[in-house]
């Protein structure tokens, strides 16, 4: 195996092994020239949730464990403290500045290495090349159709702009190549390695043209399975002749048994599709839902564009839900939403890289992490900083906040005027134990589904040109999704085109448990639990396995073509959303509401505090977070 970043940065051995961080590199060696070396979005490895940003806060949610803030010396005081630097943290730090002045003095706070929350970059060399990924948030989903004003004002603010956005995004790029979406089964659970090419499949929120897929037709398509003729039979029928599988009942009865069962219950039950065949659509949700389809209901399954409710006299779906499953999902960077956060904090802290105003000039701009967190600094970002308590408290008549914080193992704690809680919801009633036990139940239900998305650099991607693919569905892999990068061009970055250059892989995987009869917040529990228990080799063997299962027919060769790999691990990903299986949705906007009340001079932002994880969500919650502040605390 090739030796890579994740081994060697600059020719100095990080000892990931020994619990060696970079942070900790960077305080090991505090020359200007070692210092430069701190550049997270350059490491590979595990990352996302990575060893060391999760350890105090279990310590203290799992654990128990107390920080006593009276015990430590009072270091630092600020206007205000933003805890957690994603997309929210962020946008809250940029709207207090619009509310307060530019001369307010913030400090953000995040327990990661790295800025952006789950808009994480990745970068990769190899072979002279450089090509950008995301390690998370992914892409500007509906944002002429779903977004508030108050967002777009913001990123238009920071020099985003959706037509150029647009016109970057190559849709025909791929089908102009011949190439279409597949589908993979397994050789472990079907038999034999098999990539059928030529998915007529539509996808929610899809970024090629429906004209563009070189598809084939169902019954030709389905005919390649590796499945009975009884199953292909079944799954033609289902998509081609579709039925009224809840004759009987008034459209009101229809809606309601959508919304309380699982579309797995609807194949079985109501289609009478044969458990083999079923499986074939396990894993279709895994994406959008982070459930599987035992943990979707039909109401959802409808939303993201699966077969069977054609013929069954339900009503439309609402503007919104139609815009996410219609509109084209080309509003994308190089970097996915990283872009965002690396243009706000730009604005924040301008120091930190060259300057600029647009999307364009901060695509390949080099950050220096050394300006984040300057003496004096009208903003500072302090990374590798876990929060792990916040208080209120009278200071001569003027509530304010303490706040501490862990880093390197030492406690340390500042004052605030004003606190938001960006961060995960689920955290804070750990870190803020005096707010009311209601709104600890309440914030508790957002139990948050864990994902991972694997990045992997190959040396040439002649493979899926051979194959006739440029993306493929596998309904029973450890990983649900493989496909090329998107093609975006934007400012001087250019996506690769020829295939015989390196270019980037994007998989997901969700850690569900289908048959398990689990609630979606149980599997979630679970899920993550395997995540945090598994090692990066593992993440590697089944990447490479499953590589090689697929596209080894096309001449791929995992242990030549991968140059790099990067598993970005989110414990803690989707912010939960209501799911009528297991949730009442009255009861559920009642949660929502009752979760993000403020305490005190602590208001709460991040997606999480709308049960809704989009980015335009995480930017109008931090917009009311900073506008619950009241007048007499200004």
């Amino acid at each position: 195996m090739d030796i890579t970043r994740r081994d060697f940065l600059n020719g100095v051995a990080i000892a990931v092994a020994a619990g060696l961080l970079p942070i900790s590199l960077l305080r090991a060696e505090t020359s200007l020239q070692h210092r430069a070396l701190y550049y997270p979005p350059s490491l590979t490895g595990m990352r996302g949730n990575h060893d060391g940003s999760f350890e105090n806060a279990h310590a203290l949610g799992r654990g128990g464990r107390q920080f006593d803030l009276d015990a430590a010396k009072l270091e630092e005081t600020y206007d205000l403290v933003v805890v957690g630097a994603g997309i929210s943290g962020l946008a809250a730090a940029l709207f207090y500045q619009q509310r307060f002045g530019d001369d307010a003095r913030i400090l953000i706070l995040d327990n990661h290495d790295d800025f952006g929350g789950h808009a994480k970059r990745n970068e990769f060399h190899a072979d002279g090349t450089e090509v950008l990924a995301y390690g998370g948030s992914e892409s500007l989903q509906s944002p002429r159709s779903i977004w508030s004003e108050r967002a777009l004002t913001l990123i238009r603010d920071l020099g985003v702009d959706l037509d150029r956005l647009e016109a970057g995004f190559d849709v025909n790029f791929y089908p102009d190549l011949g190439l279409s979406r597949g589908v993979f089964f397994d050789r472990a659970n079907f038999g034999v390695d098999k990539l059928v090419p030529g998915s007529p499949t539509r996808k929610v929120a899809d970024d090629i043209p429906p004209d563009r897929m070189n598809a084939r037709g169902y019954a030709e398509f389905i005919n390649d399975f590796p499945l009975s003729e009884h199953d292909r039979k079944a799954l033609i029928e289902l998509h081609l002749s579709p039925k009224d599988y809840l004759a009987g009942m008034s459209v009101e009865e229809k809606v309601r048994w959508c919304d309380r069962n699982s579309y797995t219950t609807f194949l079985k039950d109501k289609v009478g599709l044969p458990a083999s065949a079923i499986r074939y659509f396990q894993q279709q949700t895994n994406d959008f839902q982070a459930v599987g389809i035992d943990a979707t209901s039909c109401t959802d399954a409808r939303l993201c564009g699966l077969p069977g409710f054609g013929a069954m006299g339900l009503p439309p779906l609402d503007p919104e839900a139609q815009a996410e499953l219609e509109d084209p999902y080309i509003f994308h960077f190089p970097d996915g939403n990283a872009t965002l956060t690396r243009l706000m904090v730009r604005k924040l802290i301008p120091q930190v890289a060259p300057p600029g105003h647009s999307m364009e000039d901060v695509q390949q701009a080099k950050f220096d992490y050394t300006k984040l967190d300057l003496p004096q600094a009208k903003v500072a970002l302090r990374l590798n900083s876990t929060v792990v308590k916040a208080v209120n408290l009278d200071v001569d008549g003027q509530p304010m906040a303490d706040v501490g914080y862990v880093r390197d193992g030492e406690l340390h704690r500042i004052r605030a005027r004003h606190v938001v809680m960006a961060g995960y919801n689920m955290m804070i009633p750990y870190i803020v134990p005096e707010m009311p036990q209601a709104q600890k139940d309440a914030l508790a239900q957002n139990v948050k589904l864990p994902l991972v998305y694997a990045k992997v650099l190959i040396r040439n991607w002649r493979a899926f040109k051979n194959l006739g693919v440029h993306e493929a569905y596998c309904p029973t892999a450890p990983f649900c999704l493989v496909k090329l990068d998107y093609p975006v061009d934007l400012g001087g970055y250019k996506h690769p085109r020829d295939p015989d250059k390196p270019i980037g892989l994007h998989l997901i995987q969700v850690p569900v448990m289908p048959g398990s009869g689990l609630s979606a917040r149980d599997q979630a529990r679970k899920g993550r639990a395997y995540l945090l228990g598994t090692p990066f080799e593992v993440f590697e063997a089944q990447i490479r396995e499953q590589l090689q299962g697929m596209l080894g027919a096309g001449g791929f060769d995992h242990q030549h073509d991968i140059a790099e790999i990067t598993v970005n691990r989110w414990a803690h990903g989707y912010s939960y959303f209501y799911n009528g299986l297991f949730d009442d949705e009255e009861s559920a906007d009642q949660i929502i509401e009752t979760a993000r009340q403020p305490i005190g001079v602590i208001t709460i932002a991040n997606s999480d505090s709308d049960w809704n994880p989009y980015a335009h969500a995480a930017i109008d919650q931090a917009y009311r977070a900073v506008q619950e502040f009241t007048d007499k605390e200004v």
